[in-house]
């Protein structure tokens, strides 16, 4: 996307869901009336919606967020073309044979993975870059250390969406991936999903116990 202000704000919703005018307009650093233009030029493109959040007395508060026009303004990896060749390899090699490219795709990321984590020692750089590398792949991550000493990897955005939904063994590969790049020293486990009605995906890393370290602050 480029760096317009609606592309800016679509981005804005697509990273951190429905928000009111005034959230939008501190976030991107205009005003709440410039920013209610904005979003009624992109309501009337079908980009967006709103819904009215009634707390007690007062008007109502008015969230926006985008509508399926809107994510579609984010890129897919062109999925139909991807789901249509997992059609045919389950179809010509059965389900074996879909399950071993889904092995092979496992063991080239990490791979890829691997090598850009090898001079990452502690669990804290490690999330960091796996943040870093997903973000690079279009998944728009983030990361941050939870009160508890957990770590919390966001993924607003999956740019495989519809192939994991035609084939949710890329699901299953990615949780893999996670665990083996991140260590004996953490227990991964996912917490939102977006092909079981969340709005992005979320994965919980706790370290263990028997790994506990102090944690750099860096590689």
């Amino acid at each position: 996307m480029d760096n317009r202000p609606s592309d800016r704000l679509l981005h804005a919703l697509k990273a951190h869901g429905p928000q009111t005018a005034a959230a939008l307009a501190q976030t991107l650093g205009t005003t709440p009336v410039a920013m209610r233009q904005q979003l009624d030029r992109l309501h009337a493109a079908g980009l967006v919606a709103y819904d009215d959040e009634r707390l007690g007395v007062g008007r109502p508060k008015r969230r926006w967020s985008l509508t399926d026009k809107g994510h579609g303004r984010f890129p897919d990896n062109h999925a139909g073309l991807t789901v249509e060749i997992l059609r045919g390899v389950a179809d010509v090699f059965g389900p074996e044979g879909l399950d071993r490219l889904i092995a092979r795709r496992e063991r080239d990321v990490l791979e890829v993975y691997g090598a850009r984590m090898a001079d990452r020692a502690s669990l804290l750089a490690r999330v960091a870059a796996l943040a870093d590398l997903r973000s690079q792949e279009g998944y728009m991550a983030s990361w941050s250390r939870e009160a508890d000493g957990s770590f919390l990897l966001i993924e607003n955005h999956c740019p495989i969406c519809i192939a994991a939904a035609a084939c949710q063994g890329f699901c299953r590969s990615e949780l893999a991936i996670f665990s083996a790049v991140l260590g004996p020293g953490a227990v991964v486990r996912r917490e939102e999903h977006l092909l079981h009605g969340g709005r992005r995906c979320t994965y919980r890393i706790v370290p263990r116990k028997e790994h506990a370290a102090p944690e750099a602050t860096g590689p």
